[in-house]
């Protein structure tokens, strides 16, 4: 049964695919409306949306998301919709980021200098502590998009240990303690729930199926509340 307010201890979506498209989130500013009427009334005051960024797939770049985000704000004022909506981005650990990073090209950030940042769902990035050393050497605070879903570390989880010792942030998916993502990702999210390995917990919306989940799967309300209650959780500081 839906729950209205039942992720309002967490204050702030931060991550989310809400600007219409441009990436393989909303697809139209109806649907857009639509998801982000359906997190308030989960019980979200502020919305950080995160379009991709990868050099291949979504060539995406500040401005293309700051026009994106002016478009949005302004039909929530069109119709007097109450909300704090803002962008920053989910890049992708590829060439072209590391491009940009040795390049010396300014990052979307969620607050201050908190970068978030994924990496492929079929190989790991083999310079990716490299990577994360270099994001901080710029001034930036890696935060590692869902890694419960890299089902490549389920076998030699030493490498969250070694992320974590190396300065990353972590957040996890809502979705994936409801098994959204399948058995593995769930048991890897409940794992570094259990390790304390999380300081974000984020929608990932990306369309009306992830809303509805949100809204009717009772265990996403449950680790919510049990983070939150712990300390662990961040996001009211966004």
């Amino acid at each position: 049964m839906e729950r209205s307010g039942a992720l309002e201890a967490l204050r702030c979506d931060m991550h989310s695919h809400l600007i219409p498209g441009i990436d393989d989130g909303s697809p139209d500013m109806e649907t857009s409306i639509r998801l982000i009427q359906g997190l308030l009334q989960l019980g979200y005051k502020k919305i950080i949306t995160t379009p991709h960024i990868s050099g291949e797939f979504f060539p995406n770049n500040p401005e293309i998301i700051r026009a994106g985000l002016a478009n949005v704000q302004e039909e929530l004022r069109r119709q007097q919709i109450d909300v704090e909506l803002h962008a920053a981005a989910e890049y992708l650990m590829d060439d072209s980021f590391s491009k940009k990073l040795s390049d010396g090209v300014p990052l979307l950030t969620l607050k201050d200098n908190m970068v978030l940042v994924e990496l492929s769902f079929i190989v790991p990035a083999m310079n990716i502590k490299s990577l994360i050393f270099e994001l901080q050497l710029k001034g930036y605070q890696p935060v590692l998009a869902h890694p419960e879903r890299y089902l490549y570390f389920a076998a030699n989880k030493d490498w969250y240990e070694q992320l974590r010792d190396a300065g990353c942030f972590f957040q996890l998916n809502l979705l994936s303690f409801a098994g959204y993502y399948g058995r593995e990702a769930q048991q890897l999210a409940e794992w570094l729930a259990k390790k304390n390995f999380v300081e974000f917990l984020g929608s990932d919306m990306h369309h009306e199926r992830h809303l509805e989940q949100l809204k009717n799967q009772a265990v996403i309300h449950r680790m919510a509340d049990k983070l939150v209650d712990a300390g662990l959780i961040r996001n009211a500081e966004l």
